[in-house]
C-alpha cells in the first residue's frame, strides 16, 4: 500500500534525478571546489557527488554513512555552478539530497542509515533561529557576560574546550550596541527619495547590530524611510542548507506576509547569505514573491545619487572580502568595491583567493571543524600579504565572524566589518 510520504518522496527522487542527469561530467567545476582540492578525492567534487546523488535517488547505490560524510562535507558555496557549462543547479541538488538524510525512518526503508543530527546545534536553532525577537533580549546579557570576563574563562575551560560550545564561542564577537531597540519606522532625512524596509536576519540581528544600523543611517541620508517590522524572523537559510527545506518554507512564507502590507520600493538585506536566499525562495517559487524586490545593500546604495552626501576621506588600505553568497549565489560582488570607491583617499583591495570559500558556510564551521579551519588559515595568509591594511570588510555576517575570530590573536590590528558600516563612519555617524 503506497502512503502520501511514499508519492512525495517518489515525486522529489525523479525531480532530483532530471537536474542530477543534467551534469556531463566534464571535470570544468574541479579546480573551483573547496573540498576537492583539499581532498583530491572524486568523491568531495562536485561531479562525484552529483554521481552519487543520481545512485542514491534512483537506489543503485545506499543512502548510508559514508554518502551522508561527502555530501556534508559540501560547503555549498556553489563556485562550481558558475563553471558549470550546463548550468547545473548543484546547491539546489545538495538541499535535496540533505532532504533526503534528514528524512524520518518512517519515511525511508529500515535499512538507510541516516545521520544523527548534531544536539547541540539543533538547539540552538529550536531556543533562537525562528524567534528572533529573543535575540534582542540575548544580546545585553552576552555584553555583560563578555564584559565580567566569562566568555574567555569559559572557553578556556576543560570541560569546553575542544566542544561545539568552546567553537561556537571562538566565534562570537564582542558585543556592541547591546541595549539597541528597534523602532518600526526611522524617518528620512532631506529631500525624500522613497521608502525601503530592513530586513535583519537572526544572527547578524544577535551580533552584528552596528551593521543594521549603519544601513539605516546611510539610507535615511540618501533620502529613504526605513521601516523595520517587529515580526520578521530568519530567512531559513540555515534550515534550507541543513536539508529541512520544509522548515525554510515555512519561514519564507512567515517573512512575505510580515512585508506584505508595506508600500516600499525593496526590502534591504546586510547578509548576502539572507539576501541570497530570499532571492531564489522567490524564483523557485513563482508566483509568491515578497511585495518588493529583495536587495542587497551594496547593489541598493551603489544604484543612488550621492550628489547631496558628502563623505569624509579615507587615507586607508581596505581588502575586500568576497563571501560565496555574494559571488555565486546573488552574483553581486562588484558592488561593495563601486561603494567604497566613493569614499575619497580610500585604497581599496581584493583579497587573494576570493574565488574561493572562508569555510564560515553557514554552520559548516561547526559541523566541520577542520576543513573550516584550514579555509579560514588560507584567508589569513592571503590577508597578511596586503601591507599595512587597516581594515577587511565582508557582506555576509558568517564570514565576518569567522574571519574576525582568525584575527584576534594576531599582533597587527585589522578591523573586520560590512561595507556599509564603513560608509556610515565616513558619513559621520556616532
Amino acid at each position: 500500500m503506497h502512503t502520501k510520504n511514499d508519492s512525495l518522496i517518489k515525486s522529489s527522487r525523479s525531480s532530483l534525478l532530471a537536474e542530477a542527469n543534467r551534469c556531463v561530467s566534464c571535470g570544468l567545476c574541479l579546480p573551483h571546489c573547496p573540498t576537492y582540492r583539499l581532498t583530491l578525492s572524486e568523491a568531495d567534487s562536485p561531479r562525484g557527488r552529483i554521481a552519487m546523488i543520481s545512485g542514491v535517488a534512483s537506489q543503485r547505490i545506499p543512502m548510508n554513512a559514508r554518502f551522508a560524510e561527502h555530501i556534508d562535507r559540501c560547503l555549498t558555496c556553489r563556485a562550481c555552478e558558475a563553471a558549470c557549462p550546463s548550468q547545473v543547479a548543484y546547491g539546489q541538488l545538495i538541499d535535496e539530497a540533505r532532504d533526503m538524510l534528514t528524512a524520518s525512518l518512517s519515511d525511508l526503508p529500515e535499512e538507510r542509515v541516516i545521520r544523527k543530527k548534531n544536539g547541540f546545534k539543533s538547539w540552538l536553532e529550536k531556543i533562537f533561529i525562528d524567534k528572533t525577537k529573543r535575540f534582542d533580549l540575548l544580546r545585553p546579557l552576552i555584553h555583560l557576560f563578555q564584559a565580567v570576563g566569562l566568555q574567555e574563562k569559559l572557553q578556556q575551560s576543560s570541560k569546553v574546550k575542544g566542544t561545539k560550545l568552546g567553537l561556537l564561542l571562538s566565534k562570537l564577537s564582542l558585543i556592541r550596541f547591546p541595549f539597541h531597540r528597534w523602532q518600526e519606522v526611522y524617518p528620512a532625512m532631506g529631500r525624500k527619495r522613497g521608502e525601503v524596509a530592513l530586513f535583519l536576519g537572526c544572527v547578524a540581528r544577535l551580533v552584528d547590530a552596528e551593521t543594521s544600523i549603519s544601513a539605516i543611517f546611510v539610507l535615511n541620508h540618501l533620502g529613504y524611510t526605513v521601516y523595520v517590522p517587529r515580526a520578521q524572523t530568519c530567512c531559513g537559510a540555515l534550515y534550507q542548507h541543513s536539508g529541512r527545506l520544509t522548515k525554510a518554507a515555512y519561514l519564507i512564507e512567515r517573512n512575505r506576509k510580515v512585508f506584505a502590507g508595506l508600500n516600499i520600493h525593496a526590502i534591504i538585506s546586510t547578509a548576502s547569505g539572507c539576501g541570497s536566499h530570499l532571492v531564489e525562495s522567490c524564483s523557485q517559487h513563482q508566483g509568491k514573491n515578497f511585495s518588493a524586490p529583495i536587495m542587497d545593500i551594496n547593489q541598493f546604495l551603489a544604484e543612488q545619487d550621492w550628489s547631496e552626501v558628502k563623505l569624509r576621506a579615507l587615507p586607508k588600505k581596505v581588502v575586500v572580502h568576497d563571501p560565496c553568497s555574494m559571488r555565486n549565489g546573488l552574483r553581486a560582488s562588484i558592488y561593495p568595491y563601486q561603494l567604497l570607491a566613493r569614499i575619497p583617499d580610500i585604497e581599496i583591495l581584493e583579497l587573494d583567493g576570493n574565488n574561493f570559500c572562508c569555510g564560515a558556510a553557514g554552520t559548516y564551521f561547526l559541523d566541520q571543524p577542520e576543513i573550516a579551519e584550514v579555509l579560514l588559515n588560507d584567508k589569513m595568509r592571503a590577508l597578511a600579504q596586503s601591507v599595512e591594511t587597516s581594515y577587511l570588510v565582508t557582506s555576509n555576517i558568517g564570514c565576518l565572524l569567522h574571519l574576525a575570530s582568525g584575527l584576534s590573536n594576531q599582533e597587527e590590528k585589522v578591523e573586520v566589518l560590512h561595507p556599509v558600516t564603513l560608509l556610515a563612519r565616513q558619513i559621520g555617524i556616532q
